[in-house]
């Protein structure tokens, strides 16, 4: 597969680009949105800020949000996830608009969440069955790295397929609509558990479904 990895031009992508190879993709930074689109599947990391960020999708946020629609596959991290949605507490301008519901800053006593926690899927039933969705295939008892001071709130909850917890305060740790896939965590960073997260989301959009009903 032939993955688009989108640049805002913030931070280091190096660790995410070796991830999606170790799955099998070959992957292309860009920051054109033309050419991420033109690809297999698109990746928008999560580093950066979410008021410079939405500053990189300019007039393309319509196009964008169409593609997305259109089932253009898409797996949002971090800050990439939270682009999905309408708008953030963390800066100004408006997200791509796939996901109607806000970006809320925590309520919690100690912000932002550094480090480790435990990440429960949803057991949707999917494929007629009662099993998580099929980016936490073969995952078991994930333990997820997170840096982040914000949390998306969808206006529809059947979107989130997994959940975590923060000093008590429940938030989605992933989203799903469409071919599209958002996680607040960094697969990257998580280990073997992260990296299969990242496979299975190349195997799902590559249209392999070994092992899946139909």
């Amino acid at each position: 597969m032939k993955i688009a990895l989108f640049d805002y031009g913030a931070g280091n992508l190096h660790s995410l680009a070796k991830a999606l190879e170790a799955g099998g993709a070959t992957v292309t930074v860009t920051s054109h949105w033309k050419d991420a689109l033109s690809l297999d599947a698109l990746v928008l990391p999560g580093v950066g800020a979410f008021g410079a960020a939405v500053k990189s999708l300019g007039p393309e946020a319509a196009r964008v949000r169409e593609s997305l629609e259109a089932g253009f596959p898409c797996l949002g991290i971090c800050l990439g996830m939270q682009l999905f949605f309408d708008r953030s507490d963390e800066g100004d301008g408006d997200g791509i608009g796939f996901i109607p519901g806000s970006v809320r800053r925590f309520r919690t006593d100690i912000v932002p969440q550094m480090g480790w926690n435990d990440v429960s899927p949803s057991r949707i039933g999917a494929y007629g069955d009662d099993l998580p969705d099929p980016l936490f295939a073969g995952v078991n008892d994930l333990v997820a790295y997170y840096a982040n001071s914000y949390v998306c709130r969808p206006s529809d909850e059947s979107t989130i397929i997994a959940t975590s917890v923060y000093q008590g305060a429940d938030f989605p740790a992933a989203v799903r609509k469409k071919n599209t896939w958002g996680v607040q965590f960094h697969p990257e960073k998580s280990s073997a558990p992260g990296l299969r997260v990242i496979s299975n989301f190349l195997r799902e959009v590559g249209g392999d479904r070994e092992g899946a009903k139909p």
